[in-house]
């Protein structure tokens, strides 16, 4: 893996490859696994509820996410991708007005990829 690859991994640049990202993880000894989950319900306050992060982001159930993502092409995103999408224009998501499970899924991407740097 080169030194600009692992360098867009650290900064969770749209362009790296899912490959890349499981070879630096292989490399720290860290493993992935994936389940399916299911959303939780409207009325679900368990603490799981509120921290889970869907495998592939739906741009219609955010319509936030949406309108920031105006130039990308697809109907999904990954998490790494949205949350890339979020911290790139929060100055004009806070001025549109998240819905409860849009803030509650900001929450979740900040919870699991934020690396503590400032911003969203």
């Amino acid at each position: 893996m080169s030194r600009i690859t692992l360098y867009r991994i650290e900064k969770g640049e749209l362009s790296v490859t899912l490959g890349a990202y499981l070879n630096a993880l292989d490399a720290l000894g860290m493993s992935v696994s994936l389940k399916e989950h299911d959303q939780p319900e409207a009325g679900d306050n368990s603490p799981d509820a509120k921290s889970w992060i869907p495998v592939r982001i739906r741009l219609a159930d955010y319509p936030v996410l949406k309108r920031l993502a105006w130039h990308v092409h697809v109907d999904e995103l990954s998490p790494v991708e949205a949350w890339s999408i979020y911290q790139s224009n929060w100055r004009h998501a806070e001025s549109m007005g998240m819905s409860e499970s849009e803030t509650e899924l900001v929450e979740a991407l900040r919870a699991g990829l934020s690396s503590g740097e400032k911003g969203v």
